[in-house]
This record gives C-alpha cells, structure tokens and sequence, in this order.
C-alpha cells in the first residue's frame, strides 16, 4: 500500500471523529456534487462517495442478465466518474457490490472486476439481493475513492 493512500485511509478514519469534518461537500473543477443519472461522485475533502452505480441501463444496450457485461458497464461508470472528478481506480478505497443470485454471478463478475483493480485491490464487501428497481439488473456497486 503506498504512503499516500495510508494517509488518505488515515484522515478516513478521523474525519467521523473532527467537528464537521465531513459535513461540507466541496466541488473540484468541471463536475458537480449532485448526482446526475448515472451518478455522480459527491467529494468531502480529498474523499469521493459514489453510490448506487448499476449494471443495466436499457440504453447502453448491455444484455439484461449477463453479469459480466454489468460488471463492466458499472466499472466502466466508476472509471469516468472517478476521473471527471480527479481521481482514478487506482485511488479506489473501498468497494461495495450488491449482486443478485452471488452462488451463480460471483465468479463471473469477479473475473471482470480484476480486470479494473489489477494491482492493489480495494477493500470490498458484497451481499446477495433479490433484484434491484430495473428488471434483469444483477447489481449495484458503491465506492469511496480519494483524490491525490
């Protein structure tokens, strides 16, 4: 683990602790803080919370039901999402995926996930859903990345 993401896990940690230390959202240059339709991260400090990024959008034309394709739309979603905001997969911190049917999705999506955090991974929980607002949809990922 690198120095710089010790610190950016370390600052993590105290800012519950510090008086409004995560209260305000700041913006950075060409993105905003509200999420927009695909999501957009919110920033506190050097920290970026991405929430709700999804495998199934009818419009991106990914099949419904094929958990790698998801995969990758989500990632992909979080990749650009990360980068118009100044960071990068690299800076991820934390990942949480919610997947329906885990027994039968969990390999495959976790195939596709190595290919976006080939060096040092994340830090991730998962849990099973029953399905999700968009019929044929098999997960959702959250993250907490940070911003050099």
């Amino acid at each position: 683990m690198s120095s710089s993401r010790r610190k950016m896990i370390a600052a993590a940690a105290l800012l519950g602790g510090m008086p409004g230390g995560a209260a305000q959202a700041q913006t950075g240059a060409g993105w905003s803080p509200k999420k927009l339709a695909a999501g957009g991260p919110v920033r506190s400090g050097h920290l970026l919370f991405l929430s709700g990024i999804g495998g199934w959008y009818p419009e991106r034309k990914p099949k419904a039901g094929d958990v790698r394709e998801q995969t990758a739309d989500a990632l992909e979603i979080m990749k650009a999402s990360l980068e118009k905001a100044g960071s990068s997969m690299e800076n991820v911190l934390k990942v949480t995926v919610a997947l329906v049917d885990p027994e039968a999705n969990w390999e495959p999506m976790n195939e596709v996930y190595d290919k976006y955090f080939p060096k040092a991974k994340p830090a991730r929980s998962y849990w099973g859903a029953t399905g999700f607002r968009r019929k044929g949809q098999l997960l959702q990922i959250d993250a907490i990345a940070y911003v050099d």
